[in-house]
């Protein structure tokens, strides 16, 4: 398993790793399992996916629902082939949950309560987003710490697994573990230096604008995917749909999109820094990396 923060160079060095040990590279990012969501998702090159098989990419259209549950129920069924192949699996991405999903499996909740949902939809409309974090500071610290304040899905999910359930949702995940496993996995997470990976968050961010992010999103639009849907208020596309509604101007656009990708990359640093299974490792750090799967397979190298 490969993983990081955005922009930490996974999908790269992913391809040499799977090149050097006879790999295929299934994704654990969300965002790319959406057709037609290239730019703003930096899906990897046709080159680098011709030159090594990749899974999971372009598997529903925006317009449809995709979660950690269906995620796993498809990558289990592709790396179980990939293994009975004889080939080594490279899961590589930076969703989180998918990636626990997968490997720990999915802790059982309530399904959605319409009628709670909306109301709490409108408290967080009405009172704001810090005042349903506090709530939630008060019923669940654990969690609420997890849980940015502007994280709206996220809060009113937990708020509303404690009203369902009487139980907090760090309780829930407690008493779960974590703990179905189908596989084990090695666990490497690229580090670099916080000035590094802002600087690499930055310029990507001007690449995307290079290479066509806003015509993009505006083709999705035009093809009637509503800005409202969940896969386009994702990082890059929620910013040019601001930029294409008027509502920002290019530099303002390039501006909020570095920024809230280096805070997400916080957010993903801080995920997967919780994990005492995770092995850092710095990206050009090719040939030990090599070595220490070789190890973790059971092969000379």
């Amino acid at each position: 398993m490969l993983t990081g923060p955005t922009a930490s160079g996974k999908s790269s060095l992913a391809v040499e790793l799977a090149r050097e040990c006879n790999g295929e590279i299934v994704n654990a990012d969300s965002m790319q399992v959406y057709i037609g969501m290239n730019v703003g998702t930096a899906k990897p090159s046709r080159e680098e996916r011709q030159d090594i098989p990749h899974h999971l990419l372009d598997v529903v259209h925006p317009d449809e629902v995709f979660n950690a549950a269906l995620y796993r129920s498809l990558a289990i069924a592709v790396i179980e082939d990939i293994l009975a192949r004889g080939k080594t699996c490279f899961l590589v991405g930076g969703t989180g949950l998918y990636i626990k999903a997968l490997v720990g499996g999915l802790l059982f909740c309530p399904p959605t309560d319409l009628e709670v949902r909306e109301a709490l939809q409108r408290q967080f409309e009405e009172r704001g987003p810090e005042a349903l974090h506090r709530r939630l500071e008060a019923l669940d610290p654990e969690s609420a710490d997890k849980i940015h304040p502007r994280d709206r899905v996220r809060v009113i999910r937990a708020l509303e697994i404690i009203q369902l359930t009487g139980q907090p949702l760090s309780s829930l995940a407690g008493e779960h573990g974590f703990r179905d496993r189908l596989f084990k996995p090695l666990k490497i997470c690229l580090q670099m230096e916080r000035e590094d990976l802002y600087h690499r968050i930055n310029q990507r961010s001007l690449s995307m604008i290079e290479k066509g992010l806003v015509e993009e999103t505006r083709g999705l639009i035009d093809k009637g995917y509503s800005p409202q849907l969940k896969a386009m208020k994702s990082l890059g596309y929620r910013h040019a749909v601001q930029h294409l509604e008027g509502a920002w101007n290019l530099d303002r656009m390039i501006e909020e999109l570095q920024r809230d990708t280096r805070r997400y990359a916080k957010r993903q640093l801080t995920w997967f820094r919780a994990d005492p299974e995770m092995n850092w490792r710095f990206p050009d750090a090719q040939k030990s990396v090599v070595r220490e799967i070789h190890a973790f397979l059971g092969e000379d190298g």
